[in-house]
């Protein structure tokens, strides 16, 4: 029987948002084409056009990473899950996992060690500074028992880039399995999976390949792949269970596909059509046009008087954290920025909250007009 009143329907109008420059720390302007191909008609998940699509995503995705693993697909939920994916995944209660903390997102892979049940030996390193690859090396000598070394390649909350090869390589000569965070790096700065002998990497939509939020390219080694497969506890999570979800994506292109769970669809087409833009583009462009439009923020940003965070050879080209002047006050500017600009620049996290803007250059966003408009918003705001 149905109740004798029912709750009044909400008077709303349609949201309608305002053309924003999404100069922050992500999400980042999204390409047109990137919009508009999410718009095209919804298709079943199991469709056999989709599932080509899939196939066509799959090797779009390995290209960005630069690997060749089987296991390579996109995760149905953003860059954290992909980070949640890889602990839950590969980390058993009790292991002993190197992690590596020098901002806001090496502490978050900290918390997920702990929370697989397993044991976190943290690296410290300063704000601001990419991770001491000695400093590494010495832990991994004092913990001969770890089975994993993680970090963050691109720290979002500071800008500081880390030397992902050379820590990979430390980790393999200690017989530990790489866990990569290149939510920011990715189509952004080099990266390249196999040559650096990367085992599990995840990244984000919503960064340098300026697509929609809401979406994490991952890939496993063979070695990480036999971690998981050989594991004696069963997966935590039922969704982030990749031995699962493998069997949606397939392991062969065009092989049948088993129901999982119901995937984003319109956000796949996105995600398919900014990486066939970065193809198009080719990597190794996107990456000299990241440099190229950092060079030029960054003679802006001096002129003004705004001092880097990071040192210029640990510098991120895409994220550009900057010290706030004295006296200024940090929200009121970007209330003015966000009002009067339509501009958003990112605050600082953690120990930088209050003390330093992140301003992105990210995929779409890394053009010479954002920068202009920045600059001369800036000039305008700090008077």
């Amino acid at each position: 029987m149905l109740p004798a009143q029912l709750l009044q329907a909400p008077e709303v109008h349609a949201f309608n948002p305002p053309r924003r420059i999404l100069m922050g720390p992500g999400p980042s302007d999204v390409y047109p084409q990137v919009l508009a191909a999410q718009a095209r008609p919804t298709v079943g998940h199991l469709d056999p056009l989709f599932v080509g699509m899939m196939d066509e995503l799959k090797r779009l995705i390995q290209y960005a990473f630069q690997t060749s693993n089987e296991m390579t697909l996109a995760v149905s939920a953003p860059g954290s899950a992909g980070m949640e994916a890889c602990f839950v995944n590969l980390v058993e209660p009790g292991e002993k996992v190197i992690v590596c903390r020098n901002g806001v997102f090496g502490e978050r892979m900290r918390q997920n060690v702990e929370r697989v049940g397993a044991v976190a030996v943290v690296v410290d390193n300063d704000w601001g500074t990419p991770v001491d690859p000695e400093a590494v090396e010495a832990a991994l000598r004092a913990h001969p028992d770890a089975k994993f070394l993680a970090f963050v390649h691109a720290e979002t909350s500071t800008g500081a880039l880390s030397d992902a090869k050379t820590l990979c390589g430390l980790a393999r000569e200690h017989g530990c399995l790489s866990i990569v965070d290149a939510v920011t790096s990715l189509g952004g700065v080099e990266l390249r999976v196999d040559d650096w002998g990367i085992d599990a990497i995840y990244s984000g939509s919503q960064k340098c390949l300026s697509c929609v939020p809401g979406l994490s390219p991952l890939s496993f080694s063979p070695a990480a792949v036999a971690k998981l497969r050989s594991r004696k506890t069963q997966v935590q999570s039922w969704f982030l269970d990749q031995s699962l979800v493998m069997g949606y994506w397939g392991s062969d292109m065009g092989a049948k596909r088993s129901y999982h769970h119901t995937a984003p669809v319109n956000a796949l087409y996105a995600l398919h059509e900014s990486l066939r833009l970065l193809a198009l583009e080719g990597l190794q462009q996107a990456w000299q046009r990241h440099a190229e439009m950092h060079s030029v923020l960054r003679q802006g940003l001096e002129r003004l008087g705004l001092e880097f965070v990071v040192e210029e050879a640990a510098r991120l080209p895409q994220l550009n954290a900057v010290y706030i002047p004295a006296g200024v006050d940090d929200a009121l500017v970007r209330q003015r920025l966000l009002n009067d600009y339509n501009l958003e620049i990112g605050a600082g996290l953690g120990a930088l909250a209050g003390k330093a803007w992140r301003i992105g250059l990210m995929g779409y966003g890394a053009r010479r007009e954002n920068i202009s408009l920045c600059l001369r918003a800036l000039e305008e705001v700090l008077g």
